[in-house]
This record gives C-alpha cells, structure tokens and sequence, in this order.
C-alpha cells in the first residue's frame, strides 16, 4: 500500500460515520495487556493531578474519554488513555512510558486507534542523537529493524506520514507507524509486535547501568521538553478540540507532558 500522508481530520471526514466499536474494544484490550506487563515491573502510583480524567466526556454523554497518569521510583511519567467516538469512525488510544533518568533506555510509545482504518504506533522514543551515538543506536535499535522492514514489506500495513515535521523527527528509523485495514488477520500482528515490543524493552530495562547522578539533571531536561514538544504539536489535537473543546483538550494535553503533575520526579539529581 501507498504511504498516507493526509491528516487525520481529513480522513474522518472522508468517513465519518463507520461503527468501529469492536475493532476500539479488540485494540484497547492490546493496550491494556501491555499495560499488564509494565504493571507487573515497575511501581506504579496514580497522580492526584488526573483523578477527575479518568471517565470524563460531552455534556451529553455521547461521547468518552479516559485519561490516567502514574509514577514511581523509575518511570518519570505513564499514560494510558483513549479517547474519541469509535462508534463514529474516531478513537485514540495511547500507552506511553517516560522513563527516569537514572537510566538511558529509550522510552516506550504505543498508540492505537481508528482514522477510520487501524492506526498503529509502536516505537522506542529515542534520548540521544542516534546519528552520532553509535552504539545506542546498535544496542536499542538494531534488535528492532528486522520488525520494521518486515512491515514495511507487507501490502496490508500502509506507512502513516504525519504532516508534523516535529512528530516525524521524534520517532526512531524503526518506528512503526502505519494505517491498515482492522482485519483479525492485522489485529492479530499488531497484537505479536506490540506484546514483542514490550517485552525487549522491559528485558533492556532490566539489563541498563546507572545514569551517573552528575548527567541526570541534563537527561531529565530533554525527557520533558521532547514530551512537551510530542503533546502540543500532535495534530491529532484538533480531533480533541472539535469533540470535547478547546479548554478541556488545553487539559489533556498537557495531562500528557505532566503540566500540572503532583507527584515529584524521579532521580537523584533533585537530591
């Protein structure tokens, strides 16, 4: 399949009123599997900041959305979330882990939804410069470019080029970002890559040597400006902006990057 370089606005539009209710349920189940497996490593406490976001939706309920972000001694920030109108073409669906700088391992990104077709986003997010860190790049992403050419050789996954030069600088050279038709057949192997996925990275967790406390300070720093960057200049934010409005997206927007988060960081450069 071709690459689909239009937005996501402008694919709903082209088909606005698709029921993509069970495909929604079959790829939140993928969601919350993997969440499954983060739950059962690390220690996780729920911020006090998004307690009201975690069932909110339009005044005439018609539409829903769940928004949840947690933090511990070694994540720095968790979202899973969805949100959108999956009996109406639309829905989002984002797991994504920000790690702590007490180590370098990449951050973990997944996203599914319906646009109405499947989307799919599964990917190590990177936290250097991979074109001059050399060995980062072998040990975290070379494991990975089987994967990705395999989906790039596979007619029924089209690659999805966001118009955001920004959210296609972000994404590593393995990333897996693609559009396809919600088969079981397709569920199926996003299901394999996404259970895949995780467990390397929680294996690379695992196996990572201390950040020394000295460089800690300068990795967080990084970590949340690239966050930032991620959530405000998403332009799927204008599907949140046209369901639920402007102020209540402002929120959730920046629920993701942790503007108004109550718990503290992680690390021992605040020490």
């Amino acid at each position: 399949m071709s690459s689909t370089t239009q937005s996501v606005d402008e694919l709903i539009q082209q088909s606005p009123d698709r029921n993509n209710q069970a495909q929604f349920q079959e790829m939140w189940q993928i969601l919350c599997e993997v969440r499954g497996k983060i739950d059962a490593h690390f220690a996780l406490t729920l911020d006090a900041s998004v307690k009201d976001l975690a069932d909110y939706g339009t005044p005439d309920g018609s539409t829903k959305g769940h928004l949840t972000a947690w933090s511990g001694d070694e994540v720095d920030w968790l979202i899973h979330s969805y949100m959108g109108t999956p009996a109406r073409s639309f829905s989002n669906m984002h797991l994504t882990v920000w790690l702590g700088p007490q180590i370098d391992v990449p951050h973990f990104g997944m996203a599914l939804g319906t646009i109405p077709d499947m989307f799919v986003y599964l990917d190590l997010i990177p936290r250097v410069d991979l074109t001059t860190d050399l060995d980062y790049l072998d040990r975290y992403y070379e494991p990975s470019n089987a994967t990705f050419l395999e989906f790039e050789a596979n007619p029924a996954f089209s690659p999805f080029v966001s118009r955001c030069l920004y959210m296609r600088q972000a994404q590593s050279r393995t990333s897996l970002c693609y559009k396809a038709t919600p088969s079981a057949a397709n569920i199926d192997l996003v299901r394999k890559a996404a259970h895949a996925k995780v467990d390397e990275w929680l294996q690379l967790v695992a196996a990572a040597k201390p950040v020394p406390v000295a460089k800690q300070a300068a990795l967080a720093q990084r970590d949340l400006l690239v966050r930032r960057a991620i959530s405000e200049r998403d332009p799927a934010n204008i599907m949140g902006e046209k369901i639920f409005g402007k102020d209540l997206t402002d929120r959730l927007v920046g629920t993701l990057w942790g503007h108004n988060r109550a718990s503290k960081r992680p690390g021992a450069w605040q020490q």
